[in-house]
């Protein structure tokens, strides 16, 4: 599917589904927007944008055929640049991330992806809505989606850290092992999440400080205001991660101590029957059984032999387990 936006040299905008007869890419009257949602591969896609657009086919194949994180290559006419949308369903604790390509010219921008990216289709709304979203050329109109993505990582980062408080305040109530595969979870979603961010906060760093020649130096100050909005979500991802390790420390800490309870509890109850378990162990041994008189000194030397071993392998043991220092 194939959307235009396109604002003439006299400031009308314009919601086309096909190409303005009129236009060229080397034309600089104008803005011409061209965003291009497929939901499989169409090779009808590289014909256009090798056509229309003369883009090198090294970029329109990382475009069309890879994943890759987040960068930036420069072609002087233009640039490409390789973004990471980011979405989360709270409900089923699923994180969506949506790759999202953009050929950025002096007057035109195209940007490609797979599937719906909300922040391509909130900036598209808003651009509907209010022309002057487009007056300020297709640099600052990039501004705007990366400026949306991070929007969006913040509001995410949001949602997990609301999920990780609710799972602190049940490791008191109900420490299980349910719980602990959410926060592991909650882990790899994090993981994944700083993993994207480093790369993509290295492309908003270089759109904002080196020199390209589709990006003016006027614009170069937004994106200098993204990147410090993304330093700063890169320490927020930081702390809902230790907010996460703190949580998985406190569950083990508090599953230790339930066991350590139960433990506790079968020891005293065990100490309970010792006693018992002696007299019945102790009375129950049949040293004076034999009859004969001159079998009562042979069993008068068993019995003091036992209460001998008895005495001494307690005091034994005592001593052994102080020099192993486990008392």
């Amino acid at each position: 599917m194939m959307r235009i936006l396109y604002v003439s040299a006299s400031g009308q905008v314009q919601n086309l589904t096909e190409m303005p007869p009129a236009w060229r890419r080397e034309s600089k009257d104008g803005l011409l927007w061209i965003d291009l949602h497929e939901s499989k591969s169409n090779p009808d896609v590289e014909q256009f944008l090798s056509q229309q657009f003369g883009f090198h086919p090294l970029a329109i194949d990382d475009a069309l055929n890879e994943t890759h994180l987040p960068k930036v290559d420069d072609w002087e006419s233009y640039l490409y640049i390789a973004l990471q949308d980011l979405g989360y369903d709270s409900d089923t604790a699923t994180m969506k991330m949506s790759e999202l390509d953009l050929f950025l010219g002096a007057h035109y921008l195209v940007t490609y992806h797979f599937g719906d990216v909300t922040a391509v289709d909130r900036v598209w709304q808003l651009c509907l809505r209010n022309g002057r979203w487009l007056q300020n050329g297709a640099d600052h109109l990039v501004y705007r989606l990366i400026d949306e993505i991070v929007n969006n990582y913040t509001a995410v980062l949001e949602q997990l850290e609301s999920q990780i408080m609710l799972l602190e305040n049940q490791i008191f109530t109900q420490p299980s092992s349910h719980l602990l595969e959410n926060m592991t979870h909650y882990k790899r979603t994090i993981q994944k999440i700083r993993q994207v961010l480093a790369p993509q906060r290295e492309v908003v760093n270089k759109l904002a400080r080196d020199v390209f020649l589709v990006i003016s130096e006027k614009d170069q100050i937004y994106f200098r205001d993204v990147y410090d909005h993304m330093v700063r979500l890169t320490n927020d991802s930081d702390s809902v991660r230790d907010l996460l390790t703190g949580n998985m420390e406190l569950y083990l800490s508090v599953v230790n101590n339930r066991m350590n309870d139960i433990m506790k509890t079968l020891t005293i109850i065990t100490t309970l029957f010792m006693p018992l378990t002696f007299i019945t162990g102790f009375f129950g041994m049949n040293f004076f059984q034999a009859v004969l008189p001159s079998q009562v000194w042979t069993g008068s030397g068993i019995l003091i032999l036992v209460l001998a071993v008895m005495t001494l392998l307690p005091l034994g043991m005592f001593y052994w387990m102080r020099r192993r220092a486990w008392m």
